[in-house]
């Protein structure tokens, strides 16, 4: 069973609910309308392209033309395009492979910025808004607290494989392990060339 038309069918309906709900919103939207923006996240084996008309997003996986701009990133990267300040440093730094018309994923960039991600706002037609804006901060707490957790393990870990059980290498040593090995090399580079020196003689 594949999860394709699960993923581009949720991410549509989440997108479409974000971006095209809000009217203030149509002025950024209309940059982008006509356009094809395709995402190639290298944890998928397929894109997810978008196309934006004047009503609606469509997200698709499949797509036989040619799209405006396609870009390749991480999974990780992705919530990094809200912030369009950061755009040239993620191009720079090799996160984001970027193929085709740049200002397409820069109008996207802005109109992500501009949308305001409230999930409290999607829960409170079910759950009323006390307990929405309860749950919105819970989950927020959670995840924040998630995320130090495995801050705060990677960090052990790393510490745990190069000075206690000594399994990797330290900064340092692998630093000095370098110019050592550069030094031998220039060694027998010299060694070579008074031994071919010799054996010309």
């Amino acid at each position: 069973m594949t999860f394709t038309p699960l993923i581009t069918g949720g991410l549509e309906t989440a997108l479409n609910r974000v971006l095209y709900r809000d009217r203030s919103l149509k002025a950024a939207r209309q940059r982008l309308v006509g356009k094809v923006l395709m995402l190639r996240l290298q944890e998928l084996d397929f894109p997810l392209v978008l196309v934006f008309s004047e009503s609606q997003l469509d997200v698709l996986s499949d797509w036989q033309d040619s799209s405006d701009c396609s870009v390749s990133l991480r999974l990780s990267t992705l919530p990094k395009l809200r912030d369009r300040q950061q755009l040239t440093s993620l191009i720079r730094s090799g996160e984001l492979d970027v193929e085709g018309d740049l200002q397409v994923v820069q109008q996207f960039s802005v109109l992500m910025d501009l949308a305001e991600l409230d999930p409290a706002e999607y829960l409170a037609p079910w759950i009323g808004d006390i307990a929405a804006q309860g749950v919105s901060q819970a989950a927020q707490q959670a995840l924040k607290f998630v995320q130090q957790q495995v801050t705060r393990r990677q960090d052990y870990l790393g510490q745990v494989l190069t000075e206690e059980w000594r399994v990797a290498p330290g900064a340092l040593e692998l630093a000095w392990f370098c110019e050592e090995v550069e030094a031998m090399e220039r060694s027998l580079n010299a060694f070579e060339a008074r031994l071919a020196q010799l054996e010309a003689k």
